[in-house]
C-alpha cells in the first residue's frame, strides 16, 4: 500500500471531478492544480511522441504515476515504457514500469519540474527524467536516480540547447529537438 493510499488520496483523486481544462496532480502530499497547457507546449509533446518508436514503446500523455512510498501522484507531460510492460487497464502507472518522463516546462511550472518532480520521480527509480524548457530553449537529461524520499536525486545530468540531439540511448532514439518552439518574452529562470 502507498502513502497515497494510506492517506486516502487515492479515493479524492478517483472522485474529485476538476474544472474543465485544469489538470491536477498530488506532489509529496501538497494537490496542485495546473491550466491546460499552451500550443508550444502541447505541439513539443507531439513532436517528441512522433520520434518514439510505437512499435518498441508504449507513449502516454498526461498518465497518473503511482511512485512507491511517496504521497505523489505526478502527471507527466509523456510517460514512455516497453510496450510488454503495459498494464491493461487502472488509472495509475507503476513507477516501476516507467523507461522515461517527459515533463515541458510551463510558464509557472520550472520549480516543480526542476527540483520537487526531479526528487519524486529519482524517487519512484524511474530510469530517465527529460526536462524539455521552451523558457530557456535547452533540454536537460537527468539518468541514474539514486537515493529515497525527498533525498533521492539524478546523478547524471546532460544539458543540451534546441537544435542538438539529445541522446535517449534508453529508447534507442536521438531526439531531435530543431523544431522545438519557445515562450517568447518570459522572464528567464536559473535551473537547472
Amino acid at each position: 500500500m502507498t502513502a497515497v493510499d494510506e492517506r486516502g488520496m487515492t479515493r479524492f483523486f478517483e472522485e474529485f471531478e476538476p474544472p474543465e481544462g485544469v489538470r491536477v496532480e498530488l506532489l509529496r502530499g501538497d494537490i496542485v492544480m495546473t491550466a491546460g497547457p499552451e500550443l508550444v507546449h502541447n505541439r513539443i509533446v507531439a513532436n517528441v511522441q512522433d520520434q518514439i518508436p510505437r512499435k518498441q514503446w508504449a507513449r502516454l500523455q498526461t498518465q497518473d504515476v503511482d511512485i512507491i512510498d511517496e504521497a505523489s501522484e505526478p502527471v507527466p507531460d509523456l510517460v514512455v515504457l516497453g510496450r510488454d510492460a503495459t498494464p491493461e487497464s487502472g488509472r495509475l502507472l507503476p513507477s516501476e514500469a516507467i523507461t522515461l518522463v517527459v515533463e515541458v516546462v510551463s510558464k509557472t511550472s520550472a520549480v516543480r519540474d526542476y527540483l520537487v518532480k526531479r526528487s519524486i520521480y529519482a524517487a519512484g527509480k524511474i530510469p530517465a527524467y527529460l526536462i524539455i524548457d521552451p523558457i530557456m530553449a535547452h533540454c536537460v537529461l537527468l539518468t541514474m536516480p539514486v537515493g529515497e524520499g525527498e533525498a533521492a536525486d539524478y546523478t547524471a545530468q546532460m544539458k543540451l540547447d534546441f537544435g542538438h540531439r539529445v541522446p535517449l540511448d534508453m529508447l534507442g532514439v536521438g531526439l531531435d529537438t530543431g523544431e522545438f518552439g519557445t515562450f517568447p518574452g518570459v522572464r528567464p529562470h536559473r535551473f537547472p
